[in-house]
């Protein structure tokens, strides 16, 4: 059977969903969530619901509808879940070479207690979180989210904007997983300043998606 973690792990290689103008239903990746997500000319829909259901509410061909409120507020109704959010997907590789990896990830602190915000907020989508500080008092965390996939998140003090401090985030997020490995960034359509950081850290947009949870 194909699952979303088949999917993505494709993505990851190079290998997209076939752009045939057609939707996927997949079964839901968890307990903790479920998603529509939007590639080249194809749907996926990970969600314990059927075809059937699917193609009862949304037209043939019609691959804006999925993202659309009619359709996920049906899928709300049909799973007692919520959208939390509708992003942009961006991916790239891990950073393989070990010198840039050190420089990558140089000034960077561990931060191992919960207390800070964004740091409950990441554990309560992903799991194998782990966070780190920076001189400037950003924040970087990497975590395993949708499907398995390995995800960043960054946070930036006002303070500190605009003097690149993102961009090095982003690109110390790809020193921080396993080589060999690839990381998700999920960015708000609407953040045009976080688009620009992760795209100035080479991450490449992938998709669209749709994220359902309980809370």
């Amino acid at each position: 059977m194909t699952t979303l973690a088949d999917i993505l792990r494709g993505i990851e290689g190079g290998v997209f969903p076939t752009p045939d103008l057609s939707i996927s239903v997949v079964p839901a990746p968890s307990e903790r969530e479920l998603c529509v997500a939007a590639f080249t000319a194809h749907i996926v829909i990970a969600a314990d619901v059927s075809p059937e259901w699917v193609a009862d509410l949304i037209p043939d061909g019609d691959l804006s509808a999925p993202l659309n409120p009619p359709f996920l507020y049906a899928l709300e109704q049909l799973t007692g879940r919520r959208v939390n959010a509708i992003d942009q997907l961006l991916l790239a590789p891990a950073i393989a070479d070990p010198a840039q990896r050190r420089a990558a990830t140089e000034g960077l602190v561990e931060v191992t207690e919960r207390g800070h915000p964004r740091i409950e907020r990441a554990w309560r989508y992903r799991d194998e979180v782990r966070a780190y500080v920076d001189p400037y008092g950003g924040l970087v965390l990497t975590g395993r989210g949708v499907a398995g996939r390995l995800e960043v998140a960054l946070e930036v003090p006002e303070s500190s904007r605009e003097k690149g401090h993102g961009r090095r985030l982003a690109l110390a997020a790809r020193a921080l997983i396993p080589p060999g490995a690839h990381i998700w960034s999920q960015v708000s359509p609407g953040n045009a300043a976080s688009t620009r950081t992760f795209l100035a850290a080479d991450y490449k947009p992938v998709g669209a998606e749709a994220l359902l949870t309980r809370s």
